[in-house]
């Protein structure tokens, strides 16, 4: 056997041998499924993050994976300078290559956190408090340093966050929400103000919000909103107190039970509209679209009065005595 045949018999064809068992094994272990410590493991990718510290937060989150070939693949692939932040998913049978390649094209998991519309704002903190994919970061926070922290100019926090569906990606912060919402608001506030009646006796967009806020509580039936936005411009132009129960209520705060008695009407707060002429001093919950523009674009008619009749509907009236005939008949029970 000549000098050349051994040099490849015992140097080139071993060499080539290794290259091809090494890529295999390469191409094995950028493929093969990771072991996860459950169904679905959520990972945070900070801005900035990079292969190694991605690589040690799958670690820590319990999943078995080789680091240095993490950021070998990542650098090798040249996927690691589009890394993208956000919440990613792992789910049983994603590779190595898979998740990489996922965090490069930012496919983000997404979640969603609804806030209810006639929702006050301590119930759309708890909403935030208990989601399990929103990062807590105003618990303990109080309302007038919350307002401050999102950007808002006002003395009271309640009504300035839109009820909407939120979707984000994990590891979003409950603020980011709060942040969204407001700037939700406060745009679709501009709008329907730009498109009110003329006319009103609304001295501000943020009356135009209190008002709403208080039809939002009011209404029972969703064609009814109009009309009970104008008995209330009615009496706001009549300067007739508005005496609505639900800003009676929201004035009695956690001290509320479930009934109102005839000494909660009449103890005086800033929002009791029994005891204080006017709009009251601040919304009593957050406000969807469809109240808002009824409160803007009420409906134009003589009713001063009205009444639940139990089944969703109102009973409107003109007169104190048709509108006690009412409450006889729907709140009573009694006979005509």
């Amino acid at each position: 056997m000549n000098a050349v045949n051994k040099l490849f018999l015992y140097v080139v064809l071993p060499l080539i041998a290794a290259i091809a068992f090494a890529m295999g094994a390469v191409y094995y272990w950028v493929n093969q499924p990771l072991s996860l410590p459950s169904a679905k493991v959520d990972i945070l990718v900070p801005k900035g993050a990079t292969p190694a510290s991605i690589a040690s937060q799958i670690k820590q989150a319990g999943i078995e994976l080789n680091p240095f070939a993490f950021v070998l693949m990542a650098r090798l692939t040249e996927l690691d300078t589009k890394l993208k932040a956000g919440g990613y998913q792992l789910v049983q049978g994603d590779s190595p290559l898979r998740i990489l390649r996922r965090m490069a094209q930012g496919d983000v998991t997404s979640r969603q956190v609804t806030l209810v519309e006639g929702w006050n704002l301590r119930q759309i903190r708890t909403a935030l408090a208990q989601h399990p994919d929103l990062k807590q970061s105003i618990q303990g926070v109080t309302d007038k340093d919350l307002l401050t922290q999102v950007g808002m100019d006002s003395e009271y926090a309640e009504g300035l966050f839109f009820p909407d569906t939120y979707i984000f990606s994990i590891g979003t912060t409950d603020l980011d929400i709060l942040q969204r919402a407001g700037r939700a608001q406060q745009t679709v506030l501009d709008r329907a103000w730009a498109a009110r009646q003329d006319d009103l006796p609304l001295r501000s967009s943020y009356q135009a919000l209190i008002l709403a806020s208080i039809v939002e509580k009011e209404t029972g039936k969703a064609s009814d909103r109009a009309r009970i936005a104008g008995v209330f411009i009615n009496r706001l132009r009549l300067n007739m107190p508005l005496q609505t129960d639900p800003t009676v209520i929201y004035g009695m705060g956690e001290a509320y039970n479930g009934r109102i008695r005839k000494k909660d009407l009449q103890t005086d707060h800033p929002w009791n509209t029994y005891t204080r002429g006017g709009l009251p001093v601040s919304p009593i919950s957050s406000v969807g679209l469809a109240s808002l523009q009824a409160a803007l674009n009420p409906e134009k008619h003589d009713f001063l009065y009205f009444v639940s009749k139990g089944d969703g509907n109102s009973a409107f009236a003109k007169s104190l005595p048709e509108h006690n005939k009412n409450v006889s008949k729907y709140i009573l029970g009694r006979k005509p």
